[in-house]
C-alpha cells in the first residue's frame, strides 16, 4: 500500500512539474510607453517574441486601422533592421492642426538585415503615433510575423469581450481618457528633448528642495538634542548636590 501511494504521489508530482514547465506561448502585443490618451500622442512598443526553436524572426508587418487612421507615425531607427513606412490615400480626409490630411500610414514593415530575433529572445519595435482618436477605447493593429524558414504567423484575430482569447490575437492598444484640463501627452516633445528637459529640471528642483528640507530637519534635531543633553547634565549635577547635602 505504501509503495502504491508513493508511486501515485510521484506520478502526480511529475504531471504537476510538466504542467508548470510547459512553455507559455507569447503573442505579438502593443503597449504604450507611459499612457496613450485619447486625442493625444504616444510612443508605443510592439513586443515580438520568437516562438520557434529552429528559426529566427526576420520580418514584422504592422497594419494600421483604417476606421481610425493616424496622421502621424514615426518609427525609431533600429540597428539591424530596415524600416519601410507605407502610406495610403484616405477615403475621408483628416484635419490636424488646422490642415487637411489626405493620406495616412497604413503599414510599417521591419525587415532584418542581420540575424533578426533569434530563438529564446524578443525585441521591441517602437513607434511615435498620433493624434489618437477620441471616439474609441482601443485600436487594433493586425500584424504578420515572418520567420527565417519562410513561415508566416498572422496575428489578425480580433479579441472579443466576454470570449476566450483567439489562437492568433491581433495586438490591441487600449486608450485612456483624456485629462480633464484638455492636455495630452506629446511624444513630439519627448522626441525633441523638450519634455525630457522640463521633467529633468522639475526633478532636479524637487530633489534640491527635498535636500534642503532634510538638512534643515537634521539641524533642528541636532540643536534639540544638544539642548536636551545639556538639560540632562544639569539635572544630574543638581541631583548629585542634593544627595550630598542630604
Amino acid at each position: 500500500m505504501k509503495a502504491s501511494r508513493i508511486a501515485a504521489a510521484g506520478a502526480a508530482a511529475g504531471v504537476t512539474v510538466l504542467a508548470l514547465s510547459a512553455p507559455a506561448f507569447a503573442h505579438v502585443t502593443v503597449q504604450p510607453e507611459g499612457t496613450a490618451a485619447k486625442g493625444g500622442y504616444a510612443v508605443v512598443d510592439f513586443k515580438v517574441p520568437n516562438e520557434r526553436d529552429d528559426a529566427s524572426t526576420t520580418k514584422l508587418e504592422v497594419n494600421f486601422p483604417t476606421d481610425h487612421p493616424l496622421a502621424s507615425v514615426m518609427p525609431e531607427p533600429m540597428p539591424g533592421w530596415k524600416i519601410e513606412v507605407t502610406k495610403s490615400k484616405l477615403d475621408k480626409p483628416l484635419e490636424m492642426h488646422g490642415e487637411k490630411i489626405t493620406e495616412a500610414v497604413s503599414k510599417v514593415t521591419w525587415t532584418a538585415d542581420g540575424k533578426g530575433i533569434e530563438p529564446g529572445y524578443f525585441e521591441k519595435f517602437p513607434l511615435s503615433v498620433g493624434q489618437l482618436p477620441e471616439d474609441t477605447d482601443q485600436l487594433v493593429f493586425k500584424a504578420l510575423q515572418t520567420y527565417s524558414n519562410k513561415e508566416v504567423v498572422r496575428w489578425i484575430e480580433v479579441p472579443q469581450k466576454g470570449q476566450e482569447e483567439p489562437d492568433n490575437p491581433a495586438p490591441v492598444l487600449e486608450l485612456s481618457a483624456a485629462s480633464e484640463d484638455g492636455h495630452h501627452d506629446n511624444a513630439a516633445d519627448d522626441a525633441s528633448g523638450t519634455g525630457s528637459a522640463e521633467k529633468a529640471s522639475a526633478a532636479t528642483a524637487a530633489d534640491s528642495a527635498s535636500s534642503d528640507d532634510t538638512d534643515t530637519t537634521a539641524r533642528v534635531l541636532g540643536i534639540v538634542g544638544i539642548v536636551v543633553g545639556a538639560a540632562g547634565v544639569a539635572y544630574g549635577v543638581l541631583a548629585g548636590r542634593r544627595h550630598t547635602n542630604a
